[in-house]
């Protein structure tokens, strides 16, 4: 069929139609295509950033359907995403615990109905991961209808760390509370100042340490614990340049405290740049020991330097630090000695050059063995023989601390006498054999230490037996055999420890077997030993019997004396009073006219020679009671100046014939137990001699001066003149009794009365002493108890 140009035009343009519209649809639906890849592309972007987003959603439909995915079902441990909320409690190991499914469905409840957002932490116990919920009202173009999206939060890393931290921080707090109570607690002011150096912190000691109420206190007030320097700096000035250096800065200063002056350490420590810490440690304790160290460090090393023993310290490293005088005079150190600190071979070698150690071959050798005294753990001691005969004990003691203590003693006198003693026990060995008594020495276990050779022989023991040196009982045993009563050897015993062990001396006596009588005491010696010693008296018994038959022929003879001056003295007095009777009836006319002229003078003299011869028959008769210690004394409390003036008064006519001048010196109320008529003979004694002895124009003093406190006399009567006076020898003689001549006759006595004074005054209890001298007078002194 042949078409027509027309229809070909009309088809032609169909064509062209229908291929413009294919090439149109293949352009659109390439262009769909390419969205739909970009579309893919971008969710799979999207699906990629939900599953690495901290956040996983969860859509919950108002019917409870929900959808999520996979990764929040992991996390609430679940294989796959269940499909309604009320399927995530499915069962035990996974999904929520029923209450915060509860709660979890409350909260999507209240956002559906009024659209507020919710926030909720669950830890779900399947997975045991922390995951927070905040949900909110879905948007209609994500789910119309009222929908709630959740977006779920793993927060498991996040709580961990949280934990940490919060255990960290509480261990933080817990610590920062020891550490504030530790610094509370602490004993020693402690304090921190910030960078303007102004107290911030404070601890309790400080507060007591200022004196303040409280800590706050002390910082509003900025109360200084310490005092400016010398300097004039505060310790703020002082903390700010160890913060500025950023060094530790410590020094002792003092500080008044409880009112008490100390001494303390003070620190001042920078922490950064943020403030200084300081803290006072209370060193007075240890100031006043290391004082005391020092003060018995010093008394040590004078007291060593008071010793007779040279002492020499050297330290660890071989160098003297202190050597006492004896020391430096013994080697010859001066002051510069110690102060340099001279090594120890040096000082070696400087003693060898002095002469101060003993000659050796080998020097240097034996220089290196005493250098090794200082390694030795044991003491050393050594000898060292030096020129001129000088004998040094050297001891060199190690000491803890690697140095070496030396000591030196001179034992040249020691040595010296060593030798003298030696010789002095020979000599008291031959001295105690030379001896006429019998000696032995015991020791305080009763054997027998020394022994002279006397002691055997007296005991009739044997020499060898006495070597054996036996003990107490043994040597009794040996001695009773030779005794007339075998059992009085125990005194000897007795004796023998009582002065050993008891330390007090005994004696006794002993007859031996062959006649002979021993006497034997015990005494005590300084070293604990105990010396017997024994004297054979049989002779001196034989004289001491004589001795006592001729003092009792003597004890009779002078009773035969006192009984013949008694009866002398009666037979005196008899015609005595009968001469004295009739004179005295001469002289008054009873047998005719009173004489008168040289008749009358007569009588009087007779008169006078019966009151002469009547008082000396008196005297003798005193004087021998008195001798005898029978002189009867009849005491009583008499005022001794009215007794002076009565004796003064009866030789008043005596004293004016004698043209002699009289002072009698003294004031009442000197009172002594006296016998009133002894007392008044004695002091009349004396005045008659006084008034004899002295010449026309002469003086008599009589002082009665006021008795001494502490002293042992009640009263003291004093009596010069400045007469003749006497010899020593006529002194004597005047005083002394009667004495027996050379041809055996009674010598002459110049008088009676200074020997019965002296009598009468000793008869109180009391003396009498004369000093006199020949041309200067005599001085008579009574003291009285």
């Amino acid at each position: 069929m042949e078409l027509t140009p027309l229809a070909l035009v009309l088809i032609g343009l169909l064509l062209a139609a229908w291929t413009v519209g294919a090439a149109v649809v293949v352009l659109r639906a390439s262009a769909k295509t390419k969205r739909m890849r970009a579309l893919q592309k971008s969710m799979k972007r999207m699906q990629h950033l939900l599953d690495v987003a901290p956040a996983v959603p969860m859509l919950v439909r108002v019917d409870g359907r929900i959808e999520g995915p996979e990764r929040l079902a992991r996390w609430l441990g679940f294989e796959k995403m269940p499909g309604y909320l009320s399927e995530l409690a499915a069962g035990e190991g996974n999904g929520l615990a029923p209450d915060q499914l509860e709660a979890l469905s409350e909260k999507i409840r209240i956002t559906q109905k009024s659209a507020a957002p919710f926030q909720l932490a669950l830890t779900p116990p399947g997975s045991g991961r922390s995951l927070a919920f905040h949900g909110a009202l879905a948007d209609p173009q994500v789910s119309p209808g009222g929908a709630a999206l959740v977006w779920v939060f793993d927060f498991t890393d996040s709580e961990a760390e949280l934990s940490r931290l919060r255990a960290a921080a509480t261990r933080a707090e817990a610590d920062f509370a020891a550490l504030v109570g530790l610094i509370e607690a602490a004993p020693m002011p402690l304090w921190f100042r910030g960078r303007d150096m102004k107290l911030r912190l404070v601890n309790e000691a400080y507060v007591e340490a200022v004196g303040a109420p409280s800590a706050g206190k002390v910082v509003t007030g900025q109360a200084e614990l310490l005092e400016p320097d010398e300097d004039g700096r505060s310790p703020a000035e002082i903390a700010s340049l160890a913060l500025d250096a950023q060094e530790k800065n410590e020094r002792i200063v003092a500080a008044t405290i409880h009112g008490e002056r100390r001494s303390l350490r003070v620190s001042d420590l920078p922490l950064g740049r943020d403030g200084v810490a300081g803290y006072a440690i209370d060193i007075e304790e240890q100031q006043q020991v290391e004082r005391a160290f020092r003060a018995y460090r010093e008394a040590q090393r004078a007291m060593l330097d008071q010793l007779s023993v040279g002492v020499a310290q050297f330290d660890g490293n071989e160098r003297l630090v202190f050597a006492n005088l004896p020391f430096a005079r013994l080697f010859g150190l001066g002051a510069e000695a110690i102060a340099e600190g001279l090594a120890f071979e040096r000082f070696l070698a400087d003693a060898r050059e002095r002469g101060r150690t003993p000659e050796v071959r080998d020097f240097p050798e034996w220089r290196r063995e005493h250098v090794a005294w200082f390694g030795q753990p044991a003491t050393q001691e050594e000898a060292w023989p030096l020129p001129g005969g000088t004998h040094l004990r050297i001891v060199g003691q190690p000491m803890p601390d690697g140095g070496l203590v030396l000591i030196a003693e001179d034992r040249t006198e020691q040595l010296a006498l060593s030798a003298t003693r030696d010789t002095l026990l020979r000599t008291r060995t031959a001295t105690l054999d030379s001896l006429f008594e019998a000696l032995a020495i015991f020791a305080p276990d009763g054997s027998v230490q020394l022994w002279n050779r006397s002691f055997a022989g007296t005991w009739g023991l044997s020499s060898e037996f006495l070597d054996t040196h036996p003990g107490a009982q043994e040597l009794l045993d040996a001695i009773a055999e030779n005794l007339v009563r075998p059992s009085e050897a125990q005194q000897i015993g007795a004796v023998v420890r009582a002065a050993t062990l008891d330390r007090r001396g005994e004696g006794g006596r002993i007859e031996l077997k062959d006649g002979r009588t021993l006497r034997f005491a015990g005494v005590p010696l300084p070293d604990g030993n105990g010396l017997l010693t024994v004297l054979d008296i049989t002779d001196s018994q034989k004289a001491e019997k004589a001795l006592r038959e001729r003092a009792t022929a003597l004890e009779e003879a002078d009773a035969v004396k006192t009984r013949f001056l008694a009866n002398m003295s009666y037979e005196f007095r008899t015609p005595l009073t009968t001469i004295g009777g009739y004179a005295e009836m001469l002289k008054s006319g009873a047998a005719g006219e009173p004489p008168d002229g040289v008749a009358g003078e007569y009588i009087d003299a007779i008169l006078a020679a019966v009151e002469r011869l009547t008082e000396q028959v008196e005297n003798v008769l005193d004087l021998s009671q008195s001798e005898a210690g029978l002189l009867p004394i009849s005491k009583e409390e008499v005022d001794l100046l009215p007794l002076l003036t009565e004796v003064v008064r009866e030789r008043e006519q005596a004293i004016i014939d004698a043209g002699l001048s009289l002072d009698l010196k003294g004031r009442r109320g000197c009172v002594a137990s006296v016998d009133r008529r002894q007392l008044a003979r004695a002091v009349g004694n004396l005045l008659d001699n006084a008034i004899a002895a002295t010449g026309e124009g002469g003086r008599i003093v009589i002082e009665l001066p006021k008795p001494m406190p502490g002293k042992d006399w009640s009263a003291v009567i004093v009596m010069r003149d400045n007469g003749s006076g006497m010899a020593q020898e006529e002194l004597d003689r005047a005083l002394d009794g009667l004495r027996t001549g050379t041809d055996g006759k009674i010598e002459k006595r110049s008088g009676l009365g200074l020997p019965l004074a002296r009598q009468l005054v000793e008869a109180h209890g009391g003396t009498l002493s004369i000093e006199s001298r020949e041309g200067a007078g005599t001085t008579a002194t009574i003291r009285l108890p």
